[in-house]
């Protein structure tokens, strides 16, 4: 079998997608990006959720972050909230799903933190749970997500939505765009 029309339009839409969000999210993005530098500076943590490959994505940062990206440098306080299997089964056993970061935010979260939700939906209840307990405890909500913001873009302090429908181009464009974001901080930081 040849699978040179797959591979060839999978590059084509990862191409236009990128190309959409060069035109359309810059500004988004330096947003998006300028509050977690604010959050840092003034001794603040990023907090960071998502749900699938989502969660992925929020280890990744967290890791670019705390160990480095481009630059040696001080580490910076990133917490994946995606990794503490103890926490997350526990909480999804006790409560509900919706629950599994929110209740870390309530443990771990201060005034002068951001949390940064990635979703290609903004629709998942962990991920609205989320923003809604982070902003009754003062905590800024950023969101990088897709397919037109859902919920998470009315209740964000800033959001970055992806100008696509399709899961694995706003998963391909929320790698760079986390790319776009760790360059920024650490060049702001260091």
């Amino acid at each position: 079998m040849n699978y040179n029309d797959i591979i060839q339009n999978i590059f084509e839409e990862n191409i236009l997608t990128a190309k959409h969000c060069r035109t359309k999210l810059v500004d988004d993005i330096g947003k998006a990006a300028d509050s977690i530098v604010g959050a840092l500076k003034k001794g603040g943590k990023l907090l960071i959720a998502g749900c699938g490959g989502s969660a992925a994505d929020a280890q990744h940062m967290a890791a670019e972050l705390v160990v480095r990206f481009e630059k040696e440098r001080n580490p910076l306080p990133a917490i994946a909230l995606t990794t503490d299997s103890s926490v997350i089964t526990a909480a999804s056993n006790d409560y509900s799903f919706d629950k599994v970061f929110s209740k870390q935010i309530e443990a771990l979260g201060k005034t002068g933190d951001i949390l940064l939700l990635v979703s290609t939906s903004g629709t998942s209840g962990s991920i609205i749970d989320a923003a809604l307990t982070a902003l009754k405890k003062g905590i800024k909500v950023a969101a990088l997500t897709g397919k037109g913001g859902g919920k998470i873009k009315d209740i964000s302090d800033v959001s970055v939505i992806v100008p696509s429908d399709s899961t694995a181009r706003i998963q391909e464009a929320h790698s760079v765009i986390i790319h776009i974001m760790c360059k920024i901080i650490e060049e702001e930081l260091t």
